[in-house]
């Protein structure tokens, strides 16, 4: 399924992250209180901004650990932010009651094996959004919104009265999302809602996701692994380094000309079915391992691996450009060559 065009010149930001830091704080033993040790954190996200536009679907990218799933959970405040803001339309919910903001902002979780209740059935899970907030007036009117979020992601009545072991995992999938629809979202977070899914399914939940955004406008955080499937969902894609964001721009764009050095380390290595054109392209091979999120190195984080590493980027961490229309980018090489 094709993507639609997207005109930002006529959307509206629907969701702003300004310098928003997760920090979390790692339990003391007796012998860091005897010495007096300083508190340590595990810095998942560190000072990340971004916008998320109305109508847009965003992809996140990045090797595990990076901070994808934890900016996704904070957005939506499942995680408190340590510090920063967050503005959902416009208002800053950094701090307010979310009770409101649930009805329209939602998430898919990774693992549907372990994201609905065994004990209950398919129509119970589906409906229980209806439920919290009294979104029917009579039980025909609550199994009739069930019947519709069912047949929304492809399901049917007869799914109603089974469990979800009775389901496989792509079936599971789609009971996740019609659950995630149930108040109708403006904005969804689907954190990874692919990767526990055989490859024959997977197309199955993206084509689904992209008829939903295409049909009911939804703005989508769509966070994933592999590169391919968002750049055919996203408009724009972000990509994450050691809780930073390190590129963000048009989804095309980036693939033809990525600027980060890192960037281009994940770019070239997506599988070509080409062996000609596989054997003769330029492969980044990345040397090291990811520094610790306990204690990331000082200025540029991705120094210790990258190919291109000057003294000032072991010196000072890189202040986010734009290099181009929308896109943008934290690189020292990229600031001096630009």
């Amino acid at each position: 399924m094709a993507k639609a065009q997207f005109d930002y010149a006529e959307a509206a930001k629907l969701v702003e992250v300004k310098d928003v830091c997760e920090w979390f704080p790692i339990k003391r033993t007796l012998a860091d209180s005897v010495l007096r040790r300083p508190m340590q954190y595990v810095k998942a996200v560190d000072h990340v901004s971004l916008d998320i536009f109305e109508g847009e679907c965003l992809g996140l990218v990045g090797e595990s650990g990076c901070g994808k799933s934890t900016i996704g959970r904070t957005l939506l405040r499942l995680h408190e932010p340590t510090s920063g803001q967050i503005f959902f339309e416009g208002s800053d919910i950094t701090k307010a009651n979310m009770r409101p903001y649930r009805k329209k902002m939602q998430i898919v979780f990774q693992d549907p094996y372990a994201s609905l209740d065994p004990r209950m059935t398919v129509g119970d899970i589906v409906g229980e959004p209806l439920d919290i907030y009294h979104a029917y007036e009579s039980k025909a009117e609550r199994r009739e919104k069930i019947l519709e979020l069912l047949n929304l992601v492809g399901l049917n009545s007869e799914h109603m009265n089974r469990y979800p072991h009775e389901f496989s995992g792509g079936q599971r999938q789609r009971v996740s999302i019609a659950r995630s629809m149930a108040l109708r979202p403006d904005f969804m977070v689907c954190d990874e809602p692919i990767s526990a899914l055989d490859v024959s399914i997977q197309a199955q939940v993206i084509n689904m996701l992209m008829e939903l955004q295409q049909k009911l406008n939804m703005t989508y955080l769509f966070i994933a692994h592999d590169l391919n499937v968002v750049r055919h969902i996203s408009k724009r894609v972000g990509v994450m380094y050691l809780g930073s964001l390190v590129e963000v721009c048009d989804a095309n764009e980036l693939y033809k000309n990525p600027l980060h050095p890192y960037t281009q380390a994940l770019l070239s290595a997506i599988p070509i079915p080409d062996p000609n054109v596989s054997r003769s392209r330029h492969r980044v091979v990345l040397e090291g391992e990811v520094p610790s999120p306990m204690n990331p190195p000082n200025g540029c984080k991705f120094h210790i691996r990258c190919p291109y590493a000057r003294d000032i980027c072991r010196e000072a961490r890189p202040e986010t450009i734009e290099v181009g229309q929308g896109h943008t980018c934290a690189c020292h090489k990229v600031e001096q060559d630009w």
